[in-house]
């Protein structure tokens, strides 16, 4: 079992900056990737930010620029700082984790959501 706990998101308002955070427990062998999802009310759910056991990342074109992913392995952590934030990235944010829980073991998890709006 994995368990995914976020944190960071609030209120801000429009050209601030907030940081997430999600910490990954649990019978945990190894991540292959660790990424970023966000939802806004009646819209799907669209991929943010990804970056892989690796270090390579890659960004959805409307965040380039202005969101940084990183991750600290050690920690199986990935984090979300977001700068120069907009009324239209309010949305529920979502982490998410793939790996391995063994030899041959995967597993696919979600967060909870953290709520992130953006308003004056």
């Amino acid at each position: 079992q994995v368990q995914l706990v976020e944190s960071g998101g609030g209120l801000v308002q429009p050209g601030g900056p907030l940081r997430l955070s999600c910490a990954a427990s649990g019978s945990i062998f190894s991540i292959y990737a660790m990424g970023w999802y966000r939802q806004a009310p009646g819209k799907q759910r669209d991929l943010v930010a990804i970056i892989t056991s690796g270090g390579s990342i890659n960004y959805a074109d409307f965040v380039k620029g202005r969101f940084t992913i990183s991750r600290d392995n050690a920690k199986n952590t990935v984090y979300l700082q977001m700068n120069s934030l907009k009324p239209e990235d309010t949305a529920v944010y979502y982490c998410n984790v793939n790996g391995q829980l063994g030899a041959t073991r995967t597993f696919q998890s979600w967060g909870q959501g953290t709520q992130v709006t953006v308003s004056s």
